[in-house]
């Protein structure tokens, strides 16, 4: 059952995302936040998987609060729920540690859909917004590993770090397999070729987990 804590300061919006999630049975609901400092003491207590995160609650400033929040809480995904376009702030909520971003213009399927992604473990982008990205990087104004998924990003450190791929395996309780496709997605996600392309670019970028 995946835990969600919803954090908004306008009842209607939290009453329309409860009817939402009441209808997914894998989806139960932990509690309720209406500013940052709510979250903050809500978290712990509550210790939900996914916090459905406000851009413009009062309290605490949204990029400070989302930068703590994965600081202290980093098995706690934060999905941002915005009103403001997603090519606006949504890399920069994913730079603060946001594992996902999706507008409130969006369907109701769309959010199960991101619930469940970010409660895996993995980042989700809308199609739009990953089109976005893509046409960024090709223009040299977004980073190759901003790209990356969380678990593609912590692989890129370890790699970069000199480990072996049987080495990462067994730091992540993962199996080389698995490790070696994540490698793979790697390479050509930031258009490199080999290892030694990824260390050079993890020392040139000061880049570590």
């Amino acid at each position: 059952m995946i835990r969600i804590l919803l954090a908004d300061d306008h009842p209607v919006v939290r009453a329309g995302l409860r009817q939402i999630l009441a209808d997914a049975p894998d989806i139960a609901i932990a509690g309720e936040a209406v500013d940052g400092p709510d979250v903050v003491r809500a978290i712990p207590a509550l210790k939900p998987d996914v916090v459905l995160l406000d851009v413009t609650m009062p309290g605490t400033p949204f990029l400070t609060l989302l930068k703590n929040l994965r600081r202290n809480h980093p098995r706690t995904a934060i999905l941002v729920l915005s009103v403001h376009p997603e090519e606006r702030y949504a890399l920069r909520a994913l730079r603060a540690g946001a594992a996902g971003y999706l507008s409130k213009e969006r369907s109701p399927a769309l959010l199960l859909e991101a619930v469940r992604q970010v409660a895996s473990g993995h980042r989700y982008v809308s199609d739009s917004l990953a089109r976005h990205f893509v046409a960024d990087l090709a223009t040299g104004t977004m980073e190759p590993h901003e790209a990356l998924s969380p678990r593609e990003y912590t692989v890129l450190c370890l790699l970069g770090a000199g480990k072996t791929v049987k080495a990462i395996a067994a730091e992540l309780a993962l199996s080389p397999k698995t490790v070696s496709t994540f490698r793979a997605r790697i390479l050509r996600k930031m258009l490199l070729r080999t290892n030694a392309d990824l260390v050079r670019y993890t020392v040139e970028h000061e880049l570590a987990l």
